[in-house]
C-alpha cells in the first residue's frame, strides 16, 4: 500500500441517481403525467434530478405531487420565475428518499436577449452513507449558444465547488445540458478542456459505463422529432472523481423514458440513471 492510500475496506453500498427533463406543461400534459410516474417507479432511484418541472399560481406543484406519489420523497425546488408575476413557472428539482437538510438556487448567466431564466438547484441530502450534495441544472437550449452554455458551466462549477471541503461524497450533477459530449461546455466539465475550477473534474456516467450513443434527444420519440433537430446525447449525470475506496465510482448506467408507456411518450427527453458506489 502506497503512501496516502486509504486502508479502509471497499465500500459496498450503492446509490441510485437519475436525471430527467419532464417537458414542463407541453404536449398532452394530462396524458403524460401517469406515464412519467410509471417510468419513475420502474427506475426506483434514490435521488432524482428533474428539469422543466411545472408549478403554477393555482397551487399545482409537479415535483411535490411526484414525491408524494412515489412514497414520501423529500423535495428541493428552484425557479427564477416568480409566481406573483407569472401564472405558471418552470424550474428544476431534486427529489430524495432521504431527508434534505438544506438547498440553494443559483441563477445561471446569459446575455441580454438570450436569458432563458436558467438556474441550478443544490440539495444537501442526508444519505445513510453520509452527506451528499446533488445538483439539478438546465442550460440554454439553442444550438448556436455554446458560448452562453460555457459561461453557465463556469457559474455552475463555481456553485458546485462551494463547500466541497466538507463533503464526504463526490458531488453529483444531473441535468439537461443541451450540448453534445464533444462540445466545449461538456469538455470543461470532464477535464478535456480548461476546467472552470482548478481541481474540480467530473466523470460522465455514460462515458464511464454506457453502451452505444446513449441518445436522450431521440427522433424515434415523436415529441423530439417534431423539433426537426439532430438526435443527440444532451442529458448527463456527472459525479466528482471517486474518493477513498472508490466512493462515487460509476458502477452502471442506463437510459429510461425512451419508449412509450401504454402508448404515451412521457417526455420529449429520455432520462439517465446511474448506480454509484457508496
Amino acid at each position: 500500500m502506497g503512501l496516502g492510500e486509504d486502508s479502509r475496506p471497499p465500500a459496498t453500498g450503492r446509490i441510485r441517481v437519475a436525471t430527467w427533463n419532464l417537458w414542463w406543461h407541453f404536449g398532452p400534459w394530462e396524458e403524460r403525467q401517469p406515464a412519467i410516474l410509471a417510468a419513475m417507479r420502474a427506475v426506483d432511484a434514490d435521488v432524482w434530478c428533474l428539469q422543466e418541472v411545472f408549478t403554477a399560481a393555482d397551487g399545482t406543484d409537479q415535483a411535490a405531487d411526484l414525491a408524494a406519489a412515489l412514497g414520501g420523497y423529500h423535495v428541493a425546488h428552484g425557479s427564477r420565475f416568480d409566481l406573483a408575476a407569472f401564472p405558471e413557472a418552470i424550474g428544476n428539482a431534486v427529489l430524495s428518499r432521504w431527508p434534505i437538510s438544506g438547498h440553494e438556487v443559483c441563477d445561471l448567466p446569459a446575455p441580454d436577449g438570450l436569458d432563458e431564466l436558467r438556474c441550478a438547484v443544490r440539495a444537501d441530502v442526508d444519505s445513510p452513507n453520509g452527506p451528499l450534495s446533488v445538483f439539478s441544472v438546465h442550460l440554454n437550449w439553442h444550438l448556436d449558444q455554446s458560448d452562453v452554455r460555457q459561461d453557465q458551466v463556469r457559474t455552475l462549477c463555481e456553485f458546485v465547488s462551494g463547500g466541497r471541503e466538507g463533503r464526504s461524497y463526490p458531488a453529483v450533477v444531473g441535468g439537461d445540458f443541451n450540448a453534445d459530449p464533444e462540445s466545449d461546455e461538456i469538455r470543461m466539465m470532464t477535464g478535456q478542456a480548461a476546467v472552470p475550477v482548478r481541481g474540480q473534474v467530473f466523470v460522465d456516467a455514460w462515458r464511464a459505463r454506457g453502451a452505444g450513443p446513449g441518445l436522450t434527444w431521440d427522433n424515434r420519440n415523436p415529441h423530439a422529432a417534431a423539433e426537426h433537430e439532430p438526435a443527440r446525447r444532451i442529458d448527463y449525470l456527472f459525479v466528482g472523481l471517486p474518493g477513498g475506496a472508490g466512493v462515487g465510482e460509476v458502477l452502471a448506467v442506463d437510459r429510461f423514458g425512451d419508449r412509450p408507456v401504454d402508448g404515451v411518450w412521457p417526455s420529449d427527453h429520455a432520462g439517465v440513471v446511474a448506480t454509484l458506489r457508496a
